[in-house]
């Protein structure tokens, strides 16, 4: 069975280890595990910038994401983003992510100001879209242009 929480201060390793684990995998980027660290512990310390959401199976991690916020003045209303989703690799493709989702998707649907549900999906990611689709997401209105700077 799996069960669904949010992370506390006590997950922020198993978040960093992720992570530096998704960065690797998906854009081939080796993530300083120090400045992850801090980047974890800041959305802790301030939790305006976001939560982490988590899955267990048999009391242990198994996965995790993040939700950011964003203003939407059309909908008059915030918008969460997923980000950083990760799910360990021998737990793929038994759902994880989809319960994850619904997850999420039930406290938006349950909270009056929380207009929706938005993530970015690296375009060569087909097994993401395709997990995302499955959940009743589409990606037929926006495309994400960025600009980031590297250090």
């Amino acid at each position: 069975m799996i069960d669904y929480r949010e992370a506390t201060r006590s997950d922020i390793a198993t978040i960093v280890d992720f992570q530096v684990k998704l960065a690797a995998e998906s854009e081939e980027l080796d993530l300083d595990a120090a400045v992850c660290t801090r980047g974890v512990t800041a959305l802790f310390d301030d939790p305006s910038r976001g939560r982490y959401f988590l899955a267990q199976s048999d009391g242990e991690v198994i996965a995790s994401l993040m939700t950011t916020y964003e203003w939407s003045d059309w909908r008059n209303g915030m918008v969460w983003w997923i980000q950083s989703v990760y799910v360990r690799p021998e737990f793929r493709g038994q759902r994880v992510y989809a319960g994850m989702y619904a997850h999420v998707k039930g406290l938006v649907e349950a909270d009056d100001s929380l207009r929706g549900i938005r993530l970015y999906v690296d375009r060569r990611n087909v097994v993401a879209q395709q997990v995302y689709a499955r959940c009743g997401m589409n990606g037929e209105h926006y495309q994400v242009f960025e600009w980031m700077k590297t250090f």
